[in-house]
């Protein structure tokens, strides 16, 4: 790869979005055993990791804009640069969502977070995100469309979880507010998947050209 300013930078802003990315993903693995341990002490300092990351995220794209505006990037270079922001924008939706995630779960007791099978399911989408950024760093297609495929699997488990809730709320004595944060965290985590599919799409269109649509379906049940 050429040594000229232009890449380096690049690979600067690249890396920038790799580490945000990592500590996002951290993050929430990291609240999820918190609630599944019942460790609500450590919930306000998750949210100020969060917040960290969205400035963070706002700083970056502001960085792209910047290089945009003295380097006037062209080609590949500019097509690149377009990508880290779009990608920025899809991680700054993603924490958001998953604070949403947070707070949802902490109304769930660790026997509902296991009997809805949502530790798999974050794991799932978590490692979604991850390959999503791998393929961006790689510029690997091929690993991008796996992140697709893979959506298709969170949506199935959205699916099993709502026929699960929509089950218990006919039962005597159910916890209605317990299990309508259950269907948000089911719902949050499913958008996540969505957000992370998007970033997918976004690298095979830098790498190929070619312009990628996946189906995304929770709007269907919620």
């Amino acid at each position: 790869m050429s040594d000229r300013p232009v890449h380096v930078h690049i690979q600067e802003l690249s890396q920038v979005l790799v580490d945000i990315s990592a500590r996002l993903i951290k993050n929430l693995f990291d609240a999820l055993c918190a609630v599944k341990y019942q460790d609500e002490h450590s919930v306000p300092r998750f949210k100020l990791v969060e917040n960290e990351l969205d400035m963070e995220e706002i700083d970056l794209e502001k960085q792209c804009i910047e290089f945009i505006a003295l380097q006037q990037p062209v080609a590949k270079d500019l097509r690149t640069i377009v990508a880290i922001m779009m990608i920025s924008d899809e991680l700054e939706r993603i924490g958001e969502i998953s604070l949403g995630i947070i707070d949802s779960m902490l109304a769930i007791t660790p026997a509902m977070l296991e009997l809805l099978e949502f530790e798999p399911m974050v794991m799932l989408a978590g490692e979604m995100l991850k390959k999503s950024i791998d393929a961006f760093v790689l510029q690997n297609h091929d690993l991008a469309h796996e992140v697709c495929a893979h959506d298709d699997e969170v949506d199935a488990m959205h699916r099993t979880v709502f026929k699960k809730v929509t089950a218990l709320m006919k039962t005597a004595g159910a916890d209605v507010n317990q299990l309508i944060n259950a269907l948000n965290v089911s719902r949050d985590i499913e958008r996540m998947a969505d957000h992370a599919s998007k970033i997918a799409e976004e690298v095979v269109y830098l790498v190929t050209g070619q312009l990628v649509t996946h189906k995304h379906s929770h709007d269907n049940l919620l």
